[in-house]
């Protein structure tokens, strides 16, 4: 399996910007770090993962809610009303869909979130999707964040 490490600087600057930016905006560092996680579960990005969960743990996070972040609605007592919005909304723009985002998915979000986060939000959505792409197309193993 062929893999490059190589990743344009100015494209890196950019995407890291994007990120801080949303995360900031969204003002809640644990929900933020729950939606760069499931968003890399689908995705499948090792790379991601790892660091994720390594900042999650750091932040406080338990490992139950973790552990189960991939079974989220069925462990629902674990996470409250606004994170599992939250998660929703991570799952339908990750996997978008012929009907895009679905209508009651985003009413649910916007009921939990005022317009400035849910802006940052899916900000923060969109960027670890892009990070996602990166790392995945790259081959990038897990193991090499250094925080």
């Amino acid at each position: 399996m062929s893999r490059t490490q190589l990743l344009d600087p100015a494209v890196g600057r950019a995407m890291s910007a994007l990120s801080a930016a949303a995360k900031k905006g969204l003002g809640d560092p644990v929900l933020a770090e729950l939606v760069m996680i499931r968003a890399s579960q689908i995705n499948h990005c090792a790379f991601c993962l790892d660091m994720h969960l390594q900042v999650a743990r750091k932040n406080g996070e338990s490992e139950d809610r973790v552990q189960l972040l991939n079974a989220w609605e069925e462990a629902e007592d674990l996470y409250s009303e606004r994170e599992r919005a939250a998660l929703a909304l991570t799952e339908a723009v990750t996997v978008l869909t012929d009907d895009f985002v679905p209508d009651e998915v985003y009413d649910t979000a916007a009921k939990h979130f005022s317009e400035a986060e849910l802006a940052h939000l899916i900000g923060l959505i969109t960027a670890i999707n892009g990070w996602n792409r990166l790392m995945v197309s790259r081959r990038v193993p897990p193991g090499g964040y250094q925080p």
